[in-house]
This record gives C-alpha cells, sequence and structure tokens, in this order.
C-alpha cells in the first residue's frame, strides 16, 4: 500500500528557490511541489507548515563517529551521533571510515560498515589513507569504482601517523581522479608543526594556548597551497577540509581565479569562536577546544565568512569529533583527560552535528550574513553535489528523497549541552541564544523528530554508495 504524507502551507526554501507551496510525498520521495495539493494527497498523513521554513534535510560530509585514534575513541556512535544530527536539522552523513598501515582499505570499509549498522540517519563513507603502496591504492580504485565511496582522505599533519609525503599525496590524487573520486585533505604542514610542538613542550610551555601557537596559519596556507599544485598536476579536483586561516582561503581563492577544480570546506567553530577561548582559567576548559586546525583570530573568522559570502568556499560541515571533557562521563578512553597535562596528548576533536544549521540560521540568516538560499547551500546542495549524492539528497524536488526540516523562524533555541542528543558531556556554543527553532525532522518521509520526541530507531538509516565526487562546478 502507497503511503502518502502532505506538509501544506509551509515557505519551502532550496538552494535556487523560495515559494509558498505543499509537498506531497510517496513511499518517502517527493512526488509533487505546488500549491493547493490536499485533492492529490486522499488519505495521507498530514503536517501543517504554516508560519514554518521547509528545508532539505541537511548533509554533513565530515564526521568522525566511533572512531578510534589509537589513544581515544569518539564518544558518539552512528546511533546516538544520528540522533544528534537529526535534532540538529541533518538527515545524512558521510563519515571517514579509516585504513590502517598495512591494511587494505576494502578491509577498513567493511569494519566501518559494522560500526555504521546503529546509524539512525542516511550514511556514505569517505575512506581515510594511512598507507598508499602500490597494492593499496588498487583497492582504493576498486572502493571508488564498486562501493560508493568516491572520496578518500589524506593528512599532510601528524607524522608518524596520519601523514602521507607529497609523492603518496600525489599518487593518491591520481588515482582518484582517474576513477571519478575526489581526494580530501587534512592541509597542515605537518614537518614544521612536529618541531614547534617539540620546542614548546621542551621549554615547559604546555597550556592549552600552545596548540594553537605550534600551528600557524601560515603552515596552514603552505600545505594548502602545496597541495593544490599537486592536485593541478595529478589532473584531479580537490576538497580542502576544516579551512580555518585566511592564509589557505587565499591559496583557495588564487587557484579557483586559474579554473583549478578546487573546493574547501569550514567548520561552525571557526565561524564562532576565536582563539581567546585558549585563555581559559583551566586546563580542562582550554582542553574543550583543541581541535586541529585551531581556532584563530577574528581576522581569520572574517576572510572566512568572506569566502563563504563569495562562494570561494562551498561547505559548512561540522568535523564532528567528541571527546568528553571529564572522563568521569564515559570513562577515559572516551574522553580529554589525560595524565600529563599537556596540549600535545590531549585527543584533538570537539562536537557539533546538532548546533550547525541552529547556529548559521541565527547568524546567516536572522543576522543577515547570508541569505536563506546561501544557508540551504552550503549545509545540503553544495555538499550533495560535491560527494556525488544529489538530487537524491540535498534538495527538495520531485523524485527527491523526503529529508524534510520544519523549521519555525519566530522561535528561539538555546544551546545547552544538558538538553543535547550526543553522548558528549559539553557543547562549543553552551549558552547561546538562538533565532530559530527546529520543530520536525523527516528522513525519507518519516517523522523523526517532532518537537522534543524522538520517533527514529536504531538501524533505520541507509548506506549511501555515492556517484562520482567533485565532478560539478561550485
Amino acid at each position: 500500500m502507497t503511503k502518502r504524507m502532505l506538509i501544506s502551507g509551509g515557505r519551502v526554501v532550496t538552494a535556487v528557490d523560495d515559494v509558498q507551496a505543499d509537498v506531497l510525498v510517496e513511499d518517502g520521495i517527493v512526488v509533487a511541489i505546488g500549491r493547493d495539493l490536499d485533492a492529490l494527497a486522499g488519505d495521507a498523513e498530514r503536517h501543517d507548515a504554516r508560519g514554518l521554513i521547509v528545508l532539505p534535510g541537511g548533509v554533513d560530509v565530515h564526521t568522525h563517529l566511533d572512531y578510534d585514534t589509537g589513544s581515544a575513541h569518539t564518544c558518539d556512535t552512528f546511533e546516538s551521533g544520528g540522533k544528534a544530527a537529526a535534532f540538529g536539522g541533518t538527515t545524512t552523513i558521510v563519515d571517514y571510515a579509516h585504513q590502517h598501515r598495512g591494511e587494505s582499505p576494502l578491509h577498513a570499509l567493511e569494519d566501518w560498515m559494522k560500526r555504521a549498522a546503529s546509524a539512525t540517519v542516511d550514511v556514505g563513507a569517505h575512506m581515510i589513507l594511512t598507507d598508499a603502496a602500490g597494492a593499496m591504492m588498487a583497492d582504493a580504485r576498486t572502493l571508488i569504482r564498486n562501493e560508493g565511496v568516491t572520496s578518500l582522505k589524506v593528512f599532510t599533519a601528524y607524522p608518524r601517523s596520519l601523514m602521507l609525503d607529497d609523492g603518496a599525496v600525489f599518487r593518491a590524487l591520481r588515482a582518484a581522479g582517474a576513477e571519478g573520486g575526489m581526494v580530501c585533505v587534512h592541509a597542515e604542514n605537518g614537518a614544521a608543526i612536529e618541531i614547534l610542538i617539540e620546542e614548546a613542550v621542551a621549554a615547559g610551555r604546555t597550556s592549552p594556548k600552545y596548540h594553537a601557537l605550534t600551528r600557524p596559519a601560515s603552515m596552514e596556507g603552505e600545505a594548502t597551497s602545496r597541495v593544490i599544485r599537486l592536485a593541478e598536476l595529478a589532473e584531479s579536483p580537490v576538497y580542502i577540509v576544516h579551512v580555518s586561516a585566511a592564509d589557505a582561503v587565499e591559496a583557495v581563492v588564487e587557484a579557483r581565479d586559474r579554473a583549478i577544480p578546487v573546493f574547501a570546506e569550514t567548520c561552525p567553530h571557526y565561524l564562532f569562536l576565536t582563539d581567546a577561548a585558549y585563555e581559559a582559567e583551566s586546563f580542562a576548559e582550554g582542553a574543550k577546544v583543541i581541535m586541529t586546525p585551531p581556532l584563530r583570530g577574528k581576522e581569520h573568522q572574517n576572510a572566512l565568512w568572506r569566502g563563504l559570502a563569495s562562494h570561494d568556499l562551498q561547505v559548512v560541515a561540522t568535523d564532528h569529533c567528541p571527546f568528553c571533557a571529564s572522563e568521569a562521563t564515559l570513562g577515559r578512553r572516551h574522553s580529554k583527560a589525560t595524565e600529563v597535562q599537556s596540549f600535545d596528548v590531549v585527543p584533538n576533536g570537539a562536537p557539533g552535528l546538532e548546533t550547525r544549521l541552529p547556529l548559521l540560521f541565527d547568524a546567516a540568516v536572522a543576522k543577515g550574513r547570508l541569505s536563506l538560499n546561501r544557508m540551504v547551500d552550503i549545509t545540503a546542495t553544495a555538499p550533495a553535489k560535491l560527494f556525488g549524492l544529489f538530487p537524491r539528497k540535498g534538495t527538495i524536488a520531485v523524485g527527491s528523497d523526503a529529508d524534510l526540516v520544519l523549521l519555525d523562524p519566530a522561535g528561539r533555541s538555546r544551546v545547552s549541552a544538558a538538553g543535547h542528543h550526543s553522548r558528549i558531556d559539553y557543547s562549543l556554543f553552551e549558552g547561546f541564544e538562538l533565532a530559530g527553532a527546529i520543530r520536525k525532522v523527516f528522513l525519507r518521509g518519516r517523522l523523526i523528530v517532532d518537537g522534543a520526541e524522538w520517533h527514529g530507531r536504531a538501524g533505520m538509516g541507509t548506506y549511501l554508495k555515492r556517484g562520482p565526487s567533485g565532478a560539478v562546478r561550485l
């Protein structure tokens, strides 16, 4: 029996449209958008959206759920992380699977799939490469060609654990480009940064502020520029993750001005927080904001907002990599607590899944930094296009999945870790008062968030085999 749902009377907003319309859904797919669709709805489940904005479900293409770093383990599972995402208006996640050195990427995907089986929203996978030897790259090509994992990730940071040399990065870029894939890059000069860290620790400069001081913006800019040149030589698209520095933005702008297929994301913590947060009174408070790259000064934040407004930055993703502040919450392994209070041993990462859309609606729309259409673009449409999910995801169109968010522009919300759905015990944005409130969220036509009520379940998320990545021009 066909299941129908009608969302009536809302303001339907996509990256390009803004219309008053009804949305008719059948079996989880949008089948009609228009005025007065009640006659077509029959015995459909009905939701009144008068006074509300109807948005496409968010697409977050940078998360680390149930992720083991070796020394610590992120505290959110695919079940809890997906629930947090949904309450924040995100219905699709592309998470990072991790190949360990000497391990086939195909085996790494199998391991990731087991953990992702509990997902409460739809999920896709990128693959982190730490070993780009010939046989490993052959398996990475198979991932792209056969498994729908059309994006790889490499690091130019973290020597001896994650970092690849330039030759290996180049090899990955060429392999991905040849198969219709794209490489995502964590761009910092890891070799130089390692020396700065060693010198700081040797001198006893171990408080959280030295995390930022040993990872200067210039070294993010240098690595971004270098990786772009390698991608240009490889004739492959490249995606720079979590841009935090004006120096990196400048490298991206210069390349895009030369029509090089370079894309870049930033994250809410870089848009709304500055390096002043490292001056916290206690080590534990400062450790909460140890993420990589670090928070930076206001001039860098301004450059990021300009980049979003000018389309030089295409995506806002969260880099949700949550470790609890206290070991009492879920145990030391899931926390930032360490035996030695030194910035260099604190697990790098922070939460953000549940606050991305609310923060951006408040700042970008209510406070006038960006249009509502642009907010939809950077949180849903552009990431879906870049990573082979559009038009199934990232928009409201006939034939698209009915992933829908009903947002009340007259509502208010207050950020509080106590009221969130992640397993983490703090929020970077605790106490922020925000314009707008998410009222309902639908995943493939199924109501999963209704005010404060959760109607989802573990395992209801679908694995998404993705089409080519980086195949668009944004």
